[in-house]
């Protein structure tokens, strides 16, 4: 009978258990699977509450809850690590929050971590995201200039969690994070936002096509977007550099008029 699997599925599968820390495929006492588990003893309410207290209702609502209850930067990361109503979370390594410079002028908004990301904790930290540092760097940005306002950058990402195999946050997952990432811009009060891909643009913009809309200022979450192409995208589009140097160049120009405000 087939399975309904083919190679490469399947070896996908097995890579992305691999990566979520998954050394043997059995372990060393045998488990007797025809004979049925104890069920746990009851619980009452009040317990079930204490243990679970995002369990019920609008997921989207406890979202916007938690996120309001943030006063600061570490208690909004605090607020997205104890936040379980997201599957994602029980498939990723790391909480990916954010990386650079609180307070900087520009404020990158990614789509979700990438492997590298979920491994290492910090956004745009793969391929991609070397080329983002370069890119940055050719109009005189760098995410580790903490000591320098003019040059620091603050990045983050729409998801804080990976999805499996990289795949795009769906509009549900989208929608229960937009309350953390509409409050994390407040908390990090940049003067400008870089929208990087259709994932950013769809969350921000409730907009998709990126294609049509990079390049062009507009004004959301109170301050002034630039959608731009993803650095991903560039790796496999290298043709679009062209586009992508000539939103640099805008934002570059775009700060200049914001330091001379």
């Amino acid at each position: 009978m087939e399975s309904g699997w083919d190679w490469h599925s399947a070896k996908a599968l097995l890579e992305w258990q691999i990566e979520l820390g998954a050394t043997e495929a059995i372990g060393e006492t045998p488990i007797d699977r025809t004979v049925m588990p104890e069920r746990p003893p009851a619980q009452s309410a009040p317990a079930i509450q204490a243990a679970a207290p995002q369990a019920t209702g609008d997921p989207v609502e406890a979202a916007r809850a938690a996120a309001a209850g943030a006063r600061d930067l570490p208690s909004l990361r605090a607020a997205l690590d104890a936040f379980d109503l997201c599957d994602l979370k029980r498939g990723a390594r790391s909480l990916v929050f954010a990386d650079g410079t609180p307070g900087a002028r520009v404020m990158i908004i990614g789509e979700a971590p990438g492997r590298d990301e979920d491994i290492q904790g910090k956004p745009f930290v793969g391929r991609a995201g070397q080329l983002l540092d370069r890119m940055l760097g050719a109009i005189g940005l760098d995410r580790s200039a903490q000591d320098d306002p003019a040059r620091a950058v603050y990045i983050t990402n729409v998801l804080p969690w990976r999805p499996p195999q990289n795949r795009d946050p769906s509009p549900e997952e989208i929608a229960m994070f937009l309350p953390f990432l509409e409050r994390h811009v407040a908390l990090a009060a940049p003067r400008a936002i870089v929208l990087m891909g259709n994932i950013s643009c769809q969350a921000v913009l409730r907009r998709r096509g990126i294609t049509r809309l990079r390049g062009t200022w507009t004004e959301a979450l109170g301050r002034p977007v630039l959608p731009m192409f993803h650095p991903a995208y560039l790796l496999r589009q290298p043709h679009a550099k062209r586009e992508a140097w000539a939103d640099l160049l805008s934002l570059k120009v775009r700060l200049r008029k914001i330091a001379d405000a």
